[in-house]
């Protein structure tokens, strides 16, 4: 008989959408709305898709094939992002050019992608790795190179609001006049600069790395350590945009926990500059920036950075050595390690002194690595009474602590035993010009700016967290910059005309563990003439991906990145799905060169992502543990706990962990307990998807034995698209048997051949089957719209179960319904449609509509409560009031026998509710 056969059915689509191209967008297409969604494009890995992956693709893709099928022209495109570590390090490993293997990743997941009939337009895919791309990338980092921010340029953005700063060309930089080196202040303040930096080198992988691939002083990919140490590098002055990479994610739709991350990172916080004499030197000063002002009174001794410029002056004779040893021991360390506020606090006194310019106290410097160069000053004023840091290494080093803010006036003696860093009322702070007593802390920060800045001590400032951009990376596998170097060492840009500058063969492209660039072996690409030679860093991984949603509107361009033109009809981004680990790294960073593009006039919209969805983490199947003590017997899961070595029951002997299968344990309330012994509790828990715990579900395995409609349909229905969810084989399961009565629900499932089932019939519709359908069509209309896939799939499996048991099936609904299956589940949707009668695919065909009159209803059914217990139901016209739903009630066959012989002392009535009778 014809039952569901997926695996006939997929691949003849999938040939069809792609033999006739059904889903290519049409540029400048001004007779319908635009709409342009995408995915995050993905890193092809050895390993594949697993079906964690497809979960965002899923999402988006039903939203393209909706609004395709209300009138949109929808761009939903897909590449690769295939430069970088990861696929260095595989070719490393297997001894295999990276090319080689990025190409065969590559394939392998357009395969696997387009085996799940996904709706892109494959005519743009685009390759990071790809020198007709690249060479867009290296000519986007030469509009960097040549360009300068100006803060004081005011223009007005296409709101029409008036704004401050701005990117410009460096031509246009204004050349202080007797500028002995007009080059050189020309390039200390491009955006693309290269500096003597401290950076994070990770000697294992071989490469620098930027502050957010570091975590807890390992590198983020693989965990090995990393060591600071100054090297000559790439830097992005992303600085210059963070007041308005603040301001702009007020104007976009992005999740909140996103936007705080973005706040977070750039870290903006207000305070004052401050200016303390050192005591000795007529000619230095430690300048420092701080956030609380008006503590400035209880500042007790001053802490500079390990690399202050200051620290050599400052130190004294006696305390050189020490102070020297110090540093060279601060210097392994990474900036997260350093800042640990967990760790024992160090430190050294320099020997020098610095004056307090509110009160003339000499107070001690010292150098602390807890104090870091890359923000504010490199130096602080420390104020250990409120200030945690401060308050452990002035108990450490036995240093003064004295309160400077209280609750009230009243308590400016109490005793400190911790930090208070809370707002407060200013106590102790006071000198011949100024008072701050009393005065709230707003207040009192204002006082005391306002004192400095009259004295010319400090002055009111903004300092950022955020840091510059290091965007130089010691591998093979990368951008090479446009640039070269002349032998005096200046940067000079290559000219376009020679873009792409190709990434050269090189068969030995491992890491040396030393700072020394891989491309440093290519010694004839290296030689650019008698007197210059070519940078043989490479650009990081994320140079490719900051950009590729321009090049997906012109793909195969070789004049420009992408048509102007075609940029002012799709962008901005209209939806972009993806992970919320890319935060702080991708989304930031491709914010801040869009930025750049739109002030030198390359792109048109000052943001690129207007919305931002991040689809939630699909977990490995639920693994079900037990445990059981040295004589084999079984204990709840409540008796043990885990230990760094094992686990242990509350006694303290050993237990050990037993895996069980699904049908070894049953649920209990909200617990699993032993099947065989309901008294044991058993640990149920789903881990993130790993090669290392083998719970890895390869899509192939899935698609190949229910379809990808299955997998498509599964992964929406598993919960909201946000939530972590963990991933159930029964699960995808009963999605496929769902489809399959779908295509029961249709076709003839007793017939030799594929035909419809005789209970199809062109006929029109009941009045309830008629009522059935315009619901199922406005509730799933209305949760695409919503991107609730979990419900609409419920409402599809409510219209199945309704139609199944139906003995007559209209053509028109079943049409219908296969239209509204479309998006979810397209395999299925087509072949429906296709034996419902259509000639043509219905890619376009038009969204269905409903009459909102079917969804109001002229009969309801109320429970009817005696003494508040339901005794009964009763079927009611739906405009029936209080006094027609009591007499409908009285007069039930069920009701009517339970109030004889009562009485009835109130009756409840609340039309379209319910009707309760209290009796006695």
């Amino acid at each position: 008989m014809p039952a569901y056969h997926p695996q006939l059915i997929e691949p003849k689509w999938q040939s069809h959408w792609e033999r006739e191209k059904l889903f290519r967008a049409q540029d400048l297409d001004r007779s319908r709305p635009k709409l342009y969604i995408l995915d995050m494009f993905p890193y092809p890995s050895g390993e594949g898709l697993h079906v964690g992956h497809p979960e965002g693709y899923t999402a988006t893709d039903i939203l393209c094939r909706f609004k395709r099928m209300r009138g949109y022209n929808v761009l939903h495109p897909m590449g690769w992002d295939a430069f970088g570590l990861p696929a260095e390090q595989y070719a490393v490993k297997t001894n295999t050019h990276p090319r080689i293997t990025t190409q065969r990743n590559i394939d392998n997941f357009r395969r696997q992608i387009k085996s799940l009939g996904f709706s892109y337009d494959w005519d743009r895919e685009i390759d990071t790795t790809d020198p007709r791309y690249y060479k867009w990338t290296q000519w986007i980092f030469l509009t960097l190179h040549g360009t300068w921010y100006d803060p004081d340029f005011e223009w007005v953005d296409p709101a029409g609001r008036p704004r401050k700063g701005k990117g410009r060309p460096i031509a246009e930089l204004p050349i202080p006049p007797g500028e002995p080196d007009p080059a050189g202040y020309r390039d200390a303040r491009r955006l693309a600069y290269r500096a003597l930096v401290p950076v994070n080198w990770c000697p294992e992988l071989g490469t620098v790395l930027a502050n957010e691939e570091v975590i807890d002083g390992k590198s983020e990919r693989g965990g090995h350590p990393v060591v600071r140490m100054p090297l000559r590098q790439w830097m992005l002055r992303i600085t210059a945009y963070a007041e308005r990479l603040l301001e702009d994610l007020e104007g976009v739709d992005w999740p909140r926990p996103i936007k705080d991350m973005q706040r977070n990172w750039v870290g903006k916080s207000e305070g004052a500059i401050v200016h303390f004499p050192i005591a000795g030197m007529a000619d230095a000063a430690i300048s420092v920036f701080t956030t609380r002002p008006d503590t400035l009174f209880g500042a007790t001794y001053m802490v500079l950075a390990p690399e202050h410029e200051l620290v050599e002056r400052v130190a004294t004779p006696a305390q050189k050595a020490e102070v020297e040893r110090y540093r060279q021991a601060a210097a392994s360390k990474s900036d997260l390690d350093r800042t640990d506020l967990a760790k024992t606090k160090t430190g050294v006194f320099t020997g020098g002194y610095a004056v307090n310019p509110v009160n003339d106290a000499r107070i001690p410097i010292w150098i602390a690595d807890y104090v870091l160069m890359g923000y504010g000053t490199g130096a602080i004023m420390a104020v250990p009474g409120h200030d945690e840091r401060d308050f452990e290494f002035a108990q450490a080093f036995n240093l003064p602590i004295v309160r400077v803010v209280a609750g009230s006036l009243d308590q400016a003696s109490a005793p400190l035993s911790a930090a208070e860093a809370e707002p407060g009322v200013a106590v102790n702070s006071r000198n011949a010009e100024l008072v701050l007593d009393g005065k709230p802390t707003a207040e009192a920060k204002s006082a005391i700016v306002g004192w400095l800045e009259s004295r010319g001590k400090g002055k009111g400032t903004v300092a950022f967290k955020l840091r510059d951009w290091l965007f130089s990376r010691q591998r093979y596998w990368g951008e090479p910059f446009p640039v070269v170097i002349d032998e005096h060492d200046q940067v000079l840009a290559i000219a376009h005309d020679e873009l792409p500058v190709a990434l050269p063969e090189l068969d030995d492209f491992k890491p040396s563990g030393k700072p020394e660039p891989p491309l440093g072996k290519v010694t004839d690409w290296v030689r650019y003439s008698e007197k210059a030679r070519r940078e043989t860093n490479t650009m990081p991984q994320w140079a490719g991906s900051c950009w590729y949603y321009l090049r997906y509107l012109d793909p195969t361009n070789d004049q420009a990145p992408f048509d102007p033109e075609k940029e002012r009809y799709w962008m901005p981004v209209d939806l972009y799905v993806g992970g919320a680990e890319h935060a702080v790294l991708h989304l930031l960073y491709s914010r801040f060169w869009h930025k750049v593009l739109f002030d030198r006039g390359i792109v048109s919209t000052m943001e690129p992502f207007q919305r931002l969805v991040n689809q939630g983490m699909i977990l490995g199947e639920v693994e079900y543990t037990a445990y059981v003590d040295d004589a084999g017997r079984y204990l709840s899961a409540t008796e043990v706990e885990e230990v760094e070595d094992g686990h242990i029951t509350q006694h303290g002997k050993q237990a050990k962990p037993a895996r069980l299968t699904e049908e070894q344990v049953v649920k209990k309330g909200n617990d699993f307990v032993l099947a065989q012994d309901p008294a044991i509790r058993v640990s149920a828990r789903a881990h993130k998807m790993s090669k290392s715990r083998g719970n890895v579900i390869n899509p192939d395995a899935v698609v190949a034995e229910y379809g990808a409609d299955s997998l498509r349909l599964y992964e929406m229905f598993m919960g909201p698209l946000e939530a972590v969810k963990p991933w159930s084989m029964r699960g995808v399961e009963g999605v496929y048997r769902f489809l399959a009565r779908a295509w029961r629900m249709v076709v003839d499932a007793d017939a030799v051949e594929t035909r419809l089932d005789p209970r199809v019939r062109d006929v029109e519709p009941t009045l309830e089957q008629a009522r059935v359908t315009a619901r199922t069509v406005a509730a799933v209309t209305d949760d695409l719209e919503a991107l609730r896939f979990n419900t609409a799939i419920s409402r599809l499996m409510e219209f199945v179960n309704a139609f199944t048991t139906a003995e007559v099936r209209p053509l028109r609904v079943m049409r219908t319904f296969a239209l509204l299956l479309s998006p979810l589940a397209p395999h299925l949707g087509e072949e429906l449609w296709r034996l419902l009668g259509a000639e043509k695919s219905l890619a376009y065909e038009p969204w269905p509509a409903h009459d909102p009159a079917l969804l109001v209803e002229s009969e309801i059914e109320v429970p009817v409560q005696i003494n508040g217990k339901l005794r009964g139901r009763v079927v009611v016209a739906a405009d029936s009031d209080a006094a027609a739903l009591e007499a409908a009630a009285r007069a039930s066959d069920r009701v009517a026998p339970l109030l004889e012989g009562k009485t009835i002392r109130k009756v409840v009535a609340v039309p379209g509710k319910l009707i309760n009778f209290v009796v006695s």
